[in-house]
């Protein structure tokens, strides 16, 4: 068992209809240590793809794709949920579902950041319906950009994410994968 799944036992909470709460760690609260340890992971599985920059959205997969960068030597960029007046005034813009937030959310990354050409990894920190990893796709991809691999910290195989990306014929990896939080308890993937 890795050190992440170790912290989803102790410190993960099942709250029902498939959201597993890991604030202390990961989504509110950060733990550096095992953030650095997953970035870690992450530039060993991902190192051989050619990436030349790193793609998250905002706010928590912020974490997991800076350390993966730092070990990558990548830049990272973020896809904002809100437009800041300091960004120009053609951007590139999807909306995803947003299932803890029950709504539809924009995601929004300036032409300045992402440009033609670029070899993106996207590193996220859930894997689950795959829908917000599919509009970071298509942002990669309005900027003539090409994804050639997908990271999640916790994958929940159980809402199909992972068959909804295979299509994009790149590699996905996850660090934790949960088969299943029926109950209030947690059950990995074997």
């Amino acid at each position: 068992m890795n050190q992440l799944q170790e912290r989803i036992l102790k410190e993960g909470q099942a709250l029902g209809n498939g959201i597993l709460k890991v604030d202390s760690f990961v989504n509110h609260q950060v733990d550096p240590k095992l953030m650095d340890d997953c970035g870690r992971i992450f530039a060993e599985l991902f190192a051989n793809l050619g990436a030349t920059k790193i793609l998250t959205a905002e706010i928590s997969g912020i974490a997991p794709a800076l350390t993966t960068g730092l070990h990558l030597g990548l830049p990272v960029v973020y896809a904002r949920k809100t437009k800041p007046i300091t960004m120009p005034d053609q951007v590139y813009l999807t909306l995803a579902p947003s299932h803890t937030k029950g709504r539809m959310v924009e995601l929004i990354i300036s032409p300045e950041y992402l440009a033609n050409h670029e070899k993106v990894l996207i590193i996220d920190d859930f894997l689950a319906s795959g829908q917000t990893i599919l509009g970071l796709v298509r942002l990669a991809e309005a900027a003539g950009s090409q994804v050639v691999g997908i990271g999640a910290l916790i994958e929940k195989n159980f809402e199909g994410g992972r068959n909804a990306l295979k299509s994009l014929g790149v590699p996905i990896e996850s660090i934790a994968c949960i088969k299943s939080l029926d109950n209030g308890k947690i059950e990995f993937v074997d």
